[in-house]
């Protein structure tokens, strides 16, 4: 006659083989899933990044989307018509070159670069995001001065604008010799 020790043995033995199958069949799953959301994601920020290179025809780059979350990459495109002019869309801004004016940006761009080219047009030197932020009616406060300074970074990257001094912001010596930024 078998011990109970014994049988509790082969019963424990079972049992732990009928664990062990669906643990390897899950654990494949999920590293099955991660890859395939990591691919997901990475086609999401892949699309996300050539939206934002300017088109080859005159800089028009109306037709053109970004994403902010990559899980938003299957959502419906909006217009750009349908942009408010204080929307949180981001539209992309494109490389300055000889002959691109000011009107390829959004209202908010385009009010930074006028405000620039104001206070260069009367000799009054550099301007730095707080008084971006007290110019557009906002308190100087870290909040309020974030969306101003993370958009003239982007106008700077985009080589709309230029930073000699860290946090001073002047016109691009190319845009700056142009007569309008409109």
């Amino acid at each position: 006659m078998p011990s109970v020790v014994g049988l509790l043995e082969q019963y424990e033995l079972a049992a732990r083989r009928r664990v062990d199958g669906p643990r390897e069949e899950a654990d494949r799953i999920q590293a099955e899933l991660a890859v395939a959301e990591q691919e997901w994601q990475e086609g999401a920020i892949a699309r996300r990044r050539v939206d934002t290179v300017p088109a080859p025809d005159d800089g028009n780059t109306a037709g053109t989307e970004v994403t902010e979350d990559p899980r938003d990459a299957d959502a419906p495109p909006e217009s750009r018509a349908a942009a408010k002019p204080k929307s949180q869309v981001s539209v992309p801004v494109p490389v300055w070159r000889e002959g691109l004016d000011g009107s390829v940006l959004s209202v908010d761009h385009q009010r930074i670069l006028t405000t620039i080219a104001d206070r260069q047009r009367l000799r009054q030197g550099a301007l730095n995001c707080q008084e971006l932020a007290v110019l557009f009616g906002l308190d100087a406060v870290p909040a309020k001065v974030e969306a101003p300074r993370s958009k003239a970074k982007r106008l700077v990257a985009r080589v709309w604008l230029a930073e000699q001094q860290p946090g001073r912001f002047t016109l691009t010596p190319g845009l700056a010799g142009q007569d309008g930024v409109s």
